[in-house]
């Protein structure tokens, strides 16, 4: 499967690439640049997204070129919005290719373009404008927090796919409580097992796809579920340090099965030597919010 919503980058195959390796021959400008760490309040222990604040005049084959070199899972360039509802406008690239939507860089876009807005502080709310249409944000108590997209595909794994699943993960496939469909985007599986604990020690291998795992901590911890994020393709496996968008797909699953009692928290990034908090809330309305901390770690400019 191919990233086209996720927290991550999506591997080309080996000796091939999304763009052409031509350089653009153009007058390179400084524009003003920040990398925000993100689902943290400790810089290094989050999800990075790099993003250009004025991107007006580069061109696509410019931007996938910046991306790649950024070598992030995001690079995000903030353009004026074409609709009147919307604070700004985002496009979102992987090092191979562009995403419609996004997780941790829309949290991370929207809090480095507050930073460059006089009436910042007295503003709770906003909208940002991309590929997958208008996505409403807000300040919260947690920090930055996105709308939840509704999902693209949901219900069971099929019997054959959840034992590749399990192979994948390198478990036996009773060790699998359950398992669904979860894609708001990059075709995430949603794999839950019995523990923290048993999410902490996988080790995948040979991942073809985007798959979530999701366990449960003992009640009373300070967290209510561990996360991980495995995704592959060609024989490349990587992993996501704090995911977004599997965050928001995976709770919008536990929820409506019963499995999670919003408001809750959920760590991510363990297993990377990051500390990713994702705080998940829900409205009356049945929305649920997906909050997370962000903090600036560089600040300057790019050439381009």
């Amino acid at each position: 499967m191919t990233d086209v919503d996720g927290d991550h980058p999506a591997p080309a195959p080996p000796g091939q690439s999304a763009v052409s390796s031509q350089e653009p021959t153009r007058t390179p400008t400084a524009r003003p640049f920040r990398q925000v760490d993100v689902f943290t309040t400790t810089p290094l222990l989050g999800n990075p997204v790099a993003v250009v604040l004025d991107a007006t005049g580069l061109d696509t084959a410019t931007m996938q070129a910046f991306a790649r070199w950024t070598n992030l899972s995001e690079t995000t360039f903030v353009l004026p919005p074409t609709s009147p509802s919307a604070d700004y406008r985002v496009r979102i690239f992987t090092a191979s290719t562009e995403l419609p939507f996004a997780g941790h860089p829309t949290l991370g876009t929207c809090h480095a373009w507050l930073e460059t807005q006089a009436d910042a502080a007295s503003r709770t709310r906003f909208r940002q404008e991309c590929a997958a249409g208008l996505i409403p944000l807000r300040r919260t108590p947690d920090g930055l927090a996105f709308a939840a997209p509704p999902p693209r595909r949901t219900g069971p794994v099929d019997p054959g796919l959840l034992a590749g699943l399990a192979t994948m993960l390198g478990i036996p496939p009773d060790e699998i409580v359950d398992a669904a469909w979860a894609d708001n985007g990059p075709g995430w599986i949603a794999v839950l097992l019995d523990s923290a604990e048993a999410v902490l020690a996988l080790r995948p291998r040979d991942v073809d796809g985007s798959i979530g795992v999701v366990g449960p901590w003992p009640p009373g911890s300070p967290t209510a579920f561990e996360v991980r994020a495995f995704l592959g393709g060609g024989g490349v496996t990587v992993e996501d340090p704090v995911t977004g968008s599997l965050n928001a797909s995976v709770a919008q699953w536990l929820i409506a099965t019963g499995r999670a009692h919003p408001p809750y928290t959920v760590s991510q990034g363990a297993a990377l030597h990051r500390a990713g908090r994702v705080r998940i809330t829900v409205d009356p309305d049945g929305t649920v919010w997906v909050a997370g901390a962000t903090i600036t770690c560089l600040s300057g400019t790019a050439l381009l």
